[in-house]
Parts: structure tokens; C-alpha cells; sequence
């Protein structure tokens, strides 16, 4: 290729003959496509917020223990509530009776006194009880006597029991969780 050939495709040099105008501030903003500064930074700075606080929360966790956000695990569930049994509390017979009996507390810490008024033998609770307590369960026959059995178990297995007959005759159960 010589000399030529390579003019042919260069643009030919024109004069400007329009000058040049500066534009404000003011009318760059106006511009189609141009955003000034200030928005640039706020968006920006929005942005950076939103980065960090997804960054804090995957890093640290969301106050449940876990960095997934799906809820405690299981570990720290057993490092902050003790461990509980299965506890039920039977009571056969015929007649009416009142029954109190131990239950979990609703946080799950220590046991709570529960009470199930005339009640029409036979009757069956199964509790959750904290390890280290010691359930309980009471039944008072009422006026009308009659004849009642008090049965408790811890995990299925058979802890204790105690008869009663007569007008407001009583038995208890207990024994040691854990």
C-alpha cells in the first residue's frame, strides 16, 4: 500500500468554525444520560450501607446463633435449656377427683404447679419435665369417695404409685427426673 491508499481512509481536516461553549453545572445536570455529582455520591453511599450490613450479618450472625438466619442450633438450644424427660402421670380408678400434677414452665426452665379439678377417673398426662426436678402428681377424691391409683413414669419406665379409697381419700407420686 502506498501513500496514497492510506489518505483515502483519513478524514479529511476541517476548521471548527462554531466555537467551543462551556456548560454549567446546572446544564450538565439537564443532559440526558449525565447525573451529577451529589447523586452519584449518595447512591454510592446507600450502596456501601446496604454491603455492610449483609457483611455484619453473614460475619456475626443474626442473634440466633447462626450465621444462616434459619434459626439456633441445636447446640446452643442444649447449652441454654436443660435437658427433660418424658414424664407421665396416670391416675385410674372410679369417682371424681382433683388432680395437681408438675409441668414444664413455658420457658422450659424448672416446673410449674398445674391442677385439673373434678376430673372423671380414669386420667392420663404426659409432661416434659426438666432433669434435676422432681414431678409430682396428687389426687383428691372428692366427697363421693370412691377408689383411685396413682401412677407415675419417667422416659416409659415405671418410677412409682399409690392407692386411696374413700370420701376425699388421697395418693401421691413422685420421683427424680435424670
Amino acid at each position: 500500500m502506498g501513500n496514497h491508499e492510506l489518505s483515502e481512509y483519513a478524514l479529511p481536516e476541517r476548521e471548527l468554525s462554531e466555537p467551543v461553549v462551556e456548560l454549567t453545572e446546572e446544564e450538565k445536570a439537564g443532559l440526558v444520560g449525565e447525573v451529577p455529582d451529589r447523586r452519584v455520591v449518595a447512591v454510592g453511599a446507600v450502596l456501601l450501607v446496604i454491603c455492610a450490613a449483609f457483611f455484619v450479618r453473614g460475619a456475626f450472625g443474626d442473634g440466633n446463633g447462626a450465621g444462616t438466619g434459619d434459626g439456633p442450633r441445636p447446640e446452643d438450644i442444649a447449652r441454654d435449656r436443660p435437658p427433660v424427660a418424658a414424664v407421665t402421670y396416670e391416675i385410674t380408678g372410679r369417682g371424681s377427683a382433683d388432680i395437681s400434677y408438675l409441668a414444664r414452665n413455658e420457658g422450659g426452665r424448672g416446673g410449674r404447679p398445674a391442677v385439673a379439678a373434678d376430673v372423671r377417673l380414669p386420667w392420663r398426662k404426659t409432661v416434659f419435665v426438666p432433669a434435676g426436678e422432681r414431678p409430682v402428681v396428687s389426687v383428691r377424691l372428692d366427697e363421693g369417695g370412691g377408689e383411685a391409683r396413682c401412677a407415675l413414669a419417667v422416659g416409659g419406665k415405671h418410677r412409682h404409685q399409690d392407692v386411696t379409697a374413700g370420701a376425699f381419700g388421697r395418693a401421691t407420686c413422685s420421683a427424680r427426673v435424670g
